[in-house]
């Protein structure tokens, strides 16, 4: 008879778990959270000091009932949900479920799932952390009280069924804020120019970048600018003004933070937020390894910190020096994250065991779980790993009063990089006939290669990289990204084409009644000070209710704000000139899912709809016909001709009846600047007054 019980949240840890502690524990899971604030209403006592009321979650009662009769039977019960809040917080509700009394429950925790870890949890059992479960509640009953207070303004302004975040609607902002940079940016002229040179005895010419006169670099804004240089070089003499020889080190980097593995997953093996948490949960709950048994291969995947035990420190640079030589490994522990506020109660995301090379478990592994296994191994082993060294040269050209610069690095001893190389390493270049040149070796010019080019817009945000603004601007943590991407893309705010996000239709209109209604809610600053408060809860400086306290006063003034104001905008259904065909009467704009569409106002007796095809006002500039505001089957927003497929004119930017006055093409809108379709032409122009207003 099992005298102990331990409780998990995964059901796929329960058979790794058993294994290891042996016949005397039996092990169960609670499938995540037993109990939450009901779905029904608000679950919040705004009169009695904010007193969360939390039941059982619908479906969990049975799974209870065999938990309270399990616990009944045991000596002790041991908590051993997730190691960080939310892990804390389901223990906390499990004790609250199962009427458990202090002195037999104890709560564990372990970073990795693997046969020490677990025995020494238990050996290092104690109470529930109610810092740590306060923060959560915290957390949640904020959420709670934006979701619920605010969504209902939005279904009386847009639809039902809309809802807003207190992250999401944030994040939704910075992409949407992106979106108009994008639309407003004006692209500037500019041009390179390259000069190839003959060196004596080799075959291939030197290739060197103009830099300017001796003084500064100068930059080339115009073809006019390009063809004064070239005047003033013309007869020029050419000799190496300069050799610089030296030494670049490159770090090694630093091992994977949540934020971090998910950015590089996502550049690296192109998985989405959400593939790399589920399949890095898979690896740390467990794989059934041949002839070992199920066990954890990476510590848990929930962290902000870089820090690695010593014991895990001390094996790798003893793997290493095995594998790869005493020179390869380094010489002492690196940790980043100096002076910043990060919840370091985990260690970074590693193997359980460096021996478990990826080559070792491929067979055990579904192909994603080994590439996914392979970049986490391959980045950990290699931040325990010397740094790159690198030889660099470079050149200055003189020719007249101008000069061009040459630069070149060779590597010289590979270091970390003999294991991992970032996905976005660029190669060195390397000029190998730079070692014959000295300084006044003279030259003789082959060839100028002048190319214009124009600057581009900022990048549209993909997964990776607003994960790391997220990060960088304090807001959300490891647990909340990738929930954070897939809730706003799944409600159609955000669509995602070819990793990059766009805001959709539907995510403008939620995202200007919240920066009109609630600017505080989608303030980026006062979302990252709520998450330094919510670690002052956590570290037990703060109180919770206080957070709260201070919190609802002005979220309900400006809910009841919004509502009074949106009451005089009675949202009335516009009224198009469009016949409705099957009975006749003139079809109204409705928002659906996607966006808005063409619906009979005869509904129930007639279903009728069809899509809307907003006309902009300005003619096709290839066939004449109008130009209608589209989307593409994702949500983004795009112009094109009412006469598609016939014609095949499109536009990401609303064109304009101006035609260029320099070319006679026609013109796009830019903010509150027309430009040229063409950006060879290059033309700009203020937009006309009545344009403007």
């Amino acid at each position: 008879m099992a005298k102990y019980l331990v409780i998990v949240e995964s059901p796929a840890k329960v058979k790794t778990i058993k294994k290891f502690l042996g016949s005397n524990y039996e092990v169960a899971a609670s499938n995540g959270h037993v109990r939450d604030l009901p779905k029904s209403q608000l679950g919040i006592d705004v009169e009695h000091d904010f007193e969360p009321k939390y039941i059982t979650i619908r479906g969990k009662g049975e799974l209870l009932a065999g938990l309270r009769k399990s616990s009944k039977k045991a000596d002790k019960v041991y908590l051993a949900t997730d190691p960080d809040r939310e892990g804390e917080a389901i223990s906390w509700h499990l004790s609250k479920a199962l009427n458990l009394q202090d002195e037999k429950m104890r709560r564990i925790t372990f970073n990795e799932i693997t046969k020490t870890a677990v025995k020494a949890s238990i050996k290092e059992a104690r109470d529930i952390d109610m810092n740590l479960v306060d923060a959560q509640q915290t957390r949640r009953i904020l959420d709670r009280m934006v979701g619920y207070n605010i969504s209902p303004v939005l279904w009386a302004k847009v639809k039902r069924g809309l809802s807003a975040g207190r992250v999401q609607s944030v994040a939704l902002r910075i992409i949407g804020d992106r979106e108009e940079e994008i639309n407003a940016f004006i692209p500037e002229e500019y041009w390179s120019l390259e000069a190839s040179f003959k060196v004596k005895g080799e075959k291939k010419p030197l290739v060197a970048k103009f830099y300017g006169s001796e003084k500064k670099k100068m930059e080339i804004h115009s073809q006019e600018e390009l063809d004064k240089i070239l005047k003033n070089l013309e007869g020029a003499k050419y000799q190496v003004a300069e050799v610089k020889k030296g030494e670049r080190t490159k770090k090694a980097p630093l091992p994977f933070t949540t934020s971090t593995l998910q950015q590089e997953a996502s550049k690296a093996l192109n998985f989405s937020t959400q593939k790399t948490m589920r399949l890095a949960q898979q690896l740390y709950e467990g794989i059934d390894i041949k002839g070992n048994g199920t066990v954890g291969i990476i510590t848990y995947l929930r962290t902000d910190s870089t820090r690695i035990s010593e014991e895990a420190d001390q094996l790798a640079r003893e793997y290493i020096t095995d594998q790869y030589g005493e020179m390869y490994a380094a010489k002492k522990e690196e940790n980043g994250n100096k002076g910043k506020k990060i919840q370091d109660a985990h260690e970074a995301i590693r193997p359980t065991d460096i021996t478990r090379t990826p080559a070792a478990m491929k067979e055990s592994l579904s192909r994603d779980q080994f590439r996914l296994y392979q970049l986490i191994w391959k980045r950990f082993t290699a931040s325990r790993m010397q740094p790159a060294k690198y030889e660099t040269t470079s050149v200055k050209i003189k020719g007249g009063d101008y000069y061009f610069t040459v630069a070149a690095s060779k590597l010289k001893f590979d270091g970390f990089m003999a294991v991992y190389v970032q996905s976005d390493e660029e190669k060195p270049e390397n000029n190998l006939m730079m070692k014959s040149l000295d300084e006044n070796t003279e030259l003789s010019l082959e060839n100028f290669d002048g190319q214009q080019h124009f600057t581009q817009p900022p990048a549209h945000y993909t997964e990776a990289s607003l994960v790391k603004t997220l990060e960088e601007l304090g807001i959300g943590r490891p647990s909340t990204y990738a929930p954070t991407i897939t809730t706003i893309i799944a409600r159609r705010y955000v669509a995602k084409e070819n990793k990059n996000l766009y805001i959709t239709e539907l995510g403008e209109v939620v995202n200007n009644i919240m920066k009109q209604a609630f600017p505080s809610i989608v303030d980026v600053n006062f979302t990252a000070t709520f998450e330094e408060l919510l670690d002052k809860v956590e570290d037990g400086s703060v109180y919770w209710k206080t957070v709260i306290r201070n919190f609802y006063p002005d979220l309900d003034e400006a809910v009841k704000a919004a509502e009074q104001e949106l009451e005089q905008v009675k949202i009335e259904d516009e009224v198009t000139d469009v016949i409705c065909e099957e009975c006749g009467r003139n079809m109204v704009i409705k928002y659906g899912p996607h966006g808005r569409f063409l619906a009979c106002p005869g509904f129930p007796d007639c279903r009728n709809t069809k899509p809307y095809l907003e006309k902009i006002g300005v003619p096709c500039p290839k066939c004449g016909k109008d130009i209608v505001l589209k989307k593409t089957k994702k949500g983004r927003k795009y112009y094109g001709c009412e006469d598609n497929p016939e014609c095949d004119f499109m536009s990401w930017q609303k064109p304009s009846k101006e035609k260029c006055p320099n070319c006679g093409g026609y013109m796009l809108e830019k903010g509150n600047k027309l430009l040229c379709a063409d950006e060879h032409c290059g033309y700009v122009t203020e937009k006309p007054k009545e344009e403007k207003e």
